[in-house]
């Protein structure tokens, strides 16, 4: 039985193998021994991998058919870890729309740039696939709550990547906690923590040869080529990324607001910088923001380059209550009395980092094998986009707030800003003439 990580060196390097998660095969029992379905993965550099991983773990239902990225190079190596996995070569593109016209494609999962989640969604749909798109869902407000009204109109399922959702021990605990673990549970805070480097200041130069530049961009305003953006880096610029908020902080509000049983709040306060470099980097390193309700609160804490850990974890939630608190993050979680002292726990096992920028992990397994369930018997979807968009839309508002620099009040119903036109400016986007999503 290899181990996760090993799994990822071997696909990267020779024959692959993988063990399959309890979760996952007790998908496919329910499923029968019916045909598999063909899935395309769009998007290859980094959480791609987590995909194919995934995809690989629920083989008996799934196959991945075609990969696609507007980079040969990544393409190339992608196509041949898929090879490796499979024992078959996958079809390739470099455009996606060349994927939606497949008839043979029953699903596609996401891992591009965030600026291409929604457009790239909703064409899906129309095109009568099913989808599997990373978090955030959306580039800002305005597209979440298209994708959702698209979902509602063509009627495929569309999970989002929050996995926590089918974490096993996630869902024992959220449960134990709704059924009055803690008595009351009114207050959470969640953090992020890493060390990541400075990007500097990038130089213009030419287009790598292998790189489709204007597909990349895609729905974005057009912009010159620099050496600081691509693959990876395009998450710290407002044109194409959403911050660190987004990119980490989506996974734990998101358990915050399931466990405290909450959905969109009053208000939003914001407050950070840029702090510890000084170079391209659009976003904070560091934000603190409060979601306020009539009678509940989430803290987030987000730090980028600044590896202090909370409760000895680089990343989780505390759920606090009348009663006692419970710690829960990927790996297991604490159950505590009012005044802090332990007193149960679960460990499933294994330890993440935020330094894994694939996250190749059983609850990743355990996220596409009820996607695939969904898809094939109507199974219900653990994080469907509908539910997802919520922490989504919130931690958008959150940006806005520190943008802004001051307290959003929002409608609960659908949370736009209320009285303040400024703020609702940042609601939407400027998109690239051709690019505008659409139903």
């Amino acid at each position: 039985m290899m181990e996760r990580r090993e799994f990822l060196g071997t696909m990267a390097g020779g024959a692959a193998g993988l063990a399959i998660s309890a979760s996952a095969r007790s998908y496919g029992q329910i499923l029968g021994a019916n045909d598999r379905l063909n899935f395309a993965v769009i998007g290859l550099n980094g959480r791609g991998y987590a995909h194919l991983s995934s995809l690989q773990a629920n083989r008996a239902r799934a196959r991945v058919a075609c990969v696609c990225d507007v980079d040969k190079g990544i393409l190339s190596r992608f196509a041949a870890a898929t090879e490796r996995a499979f024992g078959e070569a996958p079809a390739t593109e470099q455009d996606f729309r060349n994927i939606l016209a497949r008839r043979e494609i029953d699903a596609i999962s996401i891992a591009t740039p965030d600026h291409w989640h929604t457009p790239m969604a909703i064409l899906a749909l129309k095109a009568g696939k099913s989808v599997y798109v990373e978090k955030p869902c959306s580039h800002n407000p305005a597209e979440g709550a298209l994708l959702v009204e698209a979902q509602r109109k063509y009627g495929k399922p569309v999970q989002m990547g929050t996995q926590q959702r089918s974490s096993p021990h996630t869902i024992e605990i959220v449960d134990k906690i709704h059924n009055g673990l803690i008595g009351r549970a009114y207050y959470a805070k969640c953090w992020y923590s890493n060390v990541r480097s400075s990007i500097g200041f990038g130089k213009p130069v030419p287009v790598p040869a292998q790189l489709d530049w204007d597909m990349w961009q895609g729905p974005a305003p057009r912009r010159a080529y620099t050496d600081n953006v691509q693959p990876y880096n395009w998450h710290w610029f407002r044109a194409w990324g959403t911050g660190e908020t987004l990119n980490n902080g989506t996974h734990e509000v998101d358990v915050c607001r399931w466990a405290l049983g909450v959905d969109y709040p009053q208000s939003i306060t914001s407050s950070g910088g840029r702090y510890q470099f000084k170079d391209d980097w659009q976003f904070y390193d560091t934000l603190v923001t409060s979601y306020s309700y009539a009678d509940k609160m989430i803290s987030w804490e987000g730090k980028s380059c600044q590896g202090m850990r909370f409760y000895h974890r680089d990343r989780g939630s505390v759920i606090m209550g009348t009663t006692g608190s419970v710690l829960v993050d990927r790996d297991g979680y604490e159950v505590y009395d009012l005044h802090g002292k332990k007193i149960s726990e679960f460990k499933v096992g294994s330890q993440t980092s935020s330094a894994d920028l694939i996250g190749a992990d059983s609850m990743t397994d355990a996220h596409f094998a009820n996607f695939i369930a969904a898809i094939r018997t109507g199974a219900k979807l653990n994080a469907p986009v509908s539910v997802g968009n919520v922490a989504v839309t919130m931690l958008q508002l959150s940006n806005v707030a520190w943008e802004v620099g001051r307290e959003l009040h929002l409608d609960p119903a659908d949370c736009k800003v209320r009285s303040d036109a400024e703020a609702m400016k940042l609601w939407g986007r400027d998109y690239e003439p051709g690019f505008a999503p659409s139903l």
